[in-house]
């Protein structure tokens, strides 16, 4: 069977280098593009999940991310055609400088995430301190690797007409063409903190206030209708689209790990038509997570109910498996350990919990010194270390998720330690070993991207206990 080509108007936004304006530019043309009427897909180069959320503010869509490390490059295109289905345009997100990849080689840059959906890049430049020399570094990125197209420059932190007309004649000498030049603008920041900007979901009525400075901003200093005819000058790209496997429901079996015993254990019930509850946690505590693993669950049987640990006292009625992902529960561990009817719950809870990073910390016995659920024997605070890189781990031991000797590649990203008081790592790396894992928990800092390994969530799902014995 040949695979059918598929159409979608595509562009990339990268720059030189991180802090040179790519989120501001891409966030602003995501919301600018929209307000034209169309209906625009985006998407993020790598494992951040904090710019998704203001790019699904700029769209209405899930931000979705693009990551060959994470799922392998062959997924890429497939999962950006998914989440591109339907739409008019997609804007795609880079990472770091154009070819900063991991390690010292350019895998999982953005100019490789480029190659692989053959799309054309616009290279975001900061401008600030510099005239001509804008010409030099982009001549020098457009050249740099003939299989990325630079289709052109925006110009940031643009100074005066002055300035922007030394730059635009630089660049006109070079051949680059300039599709934008963004003046400087205080009004249109975005509060940091630790690991970041503030997620969206933390500050929502102030980050949609902030979207629509940056879709104005965007809208009077870029050439949309040049944008649009470069993201147009993308080829069709080869089918199909991903999509999430439908699995048949079958107990989880085997040498390596056997689910728990008893009168509970049996086919997961207790949603619609009797399909499996998972819960996820959310809220502004937990902000973290990929829109592909909910489609997963889903696909793999369950009925997704949403958890927000800070406001929610009980487990949505039958719930037969949790996932808490990532987030900042050291922000709100005060809120977290004031809610004790819900962390006694989940102390209790019988079901398999699948925890990331934040998760983790909320599964730990407590965390910087306020208590938590005591699911994993060990004590979370926060350091001044940024622990920050891509993994590939081998499981030292069985779990709802894993099974011992199976390899996983992950990505951490924290600014917190965890001391176990007991039980061995769940994971070991060159370098380092982190989570706890038992029949009932998988827990790390690990973050697994699920299209990458179905299995994941469809092992989830099947080991989900009876909510009978819940209520």
């Amino acid at each position: 069977m040949v695979a059918a080509r598929l159409a979608v108007p595509r562009l990339v936004i990268a720059a030189p280098a991180s802090g040179s304006g790519k989120t501001t530019v891409a966030t602003g043309l995501m919301a600018a593009l929209r307000g034209r009427g169309l209906r625009v897909s985006p998407h993020k180069v790598g494992p951040d999940y904090i710019d998704p959320g203001y790019h699904a503010l700029a769209t209405g869509q899930p931000g979705r991310n693009l990551d060959p490390w994470l799922v392998g490059e062959e997924l890429v295109a497939p999962l950006f055609l998914h989440g591109a289905a339907g739409c008019d345009v997609a804007v795609v997100e880079g990472v770091m400088g154009l070819f900063d990849g991991r390690g010292d080689t350019g895998f999982a840059s953005t100019a490789h995430v480029a190659t692989l959906l053959d799309a054309p890049v616009v290279l975001v430049v900061d401008a600030g301190g510099q005239s001509r020399s804008v010409a030099a570094v982009a001549h020098g990125f457009a050249t740099f690797d003939p299989a990325v197209r630079v289709g052109g420059v925006v110009l940031n932190r643009v100074g005066s007409d002055r300035h922007e007309e030394l730059c635009r004649s630089a660049l006109a000498d070079a051949g680059v063409p300039v599709l934008g030049a963004v003046r400087r603008d205080d009004a249109v920041s975005t509060p940091s903190r630790h690991l970041g900007l503030v997620p969206a979901a933390e500050r929502k009525a102030e980050a949609l206030a902030s979207v629509d400075r940056l879709a104005a901003l965007v809208a009077r200093s870029c050439d949309l209708d040049a944008l649009l005819r470069l993201a147009r000058s993308a080829p069709p790209l080869a089918g199909p689209a991903w999509e999430p496997p439908e699995p048949a429901w079958e107990p989880p079996t085997g040498p390596a790990w056997e689910p728990p015993t008893g009168p509970a254990w049996g086919p997961p019930a207790g949603g619609a038509g009797g399909r499996p509850v998972v819960a996820v946690a959310g809220g502004v505590a937990f902000t973290f997570g990929y829109a592909e693993h909910v489609e997963l669950l889903r696909a793999a049987g369950a009925e997704v109910a949403v958890l927000d640990p800070l406001r929610d006292e009980r487990l949505p009625d039958g719930t037969g498996a949790l996932v808490i992902g990532g987030g900042f529960p050291e922000v709100y561990a005060a809120e977290l350990a004031a809610n004790e009817p819900l962390r006694e719950q989940v102390a209790a809870f019988p079901g398999p919990i699948a925890a990331e990073c934040a998760g983790l910390l909320y599964l730990c016995e407590e965390l910087d010194g306020r208590p938590m659920c005591g699911r994993v024997p060990g004590r979370a605070r926060m350091t001044s270390r940024l622990t920050l890189g891509y993994r590939e781990a081998v499981a030292l031991a069985s779990s709802p998720l894993t099974r011992a000797g199976e390899r996983y590649r992950g990505h951490e990203f924290h600014r917190t330690a965890v001391e176990r008081t007991g039980g061995g790592p769940l994971f070991r790396w060159p370098g380092g070993a982190d989570g706890y894992g038992d029949a009932r928990v998988t827990a790390s800092y690990l973050h697994l991207h699920w299209a990458g390994a179905p299995h994941l969530a469809q092992r989830l799902v099947s080991s989900s206990r009876s909510p009978s014995v819940l209520r």
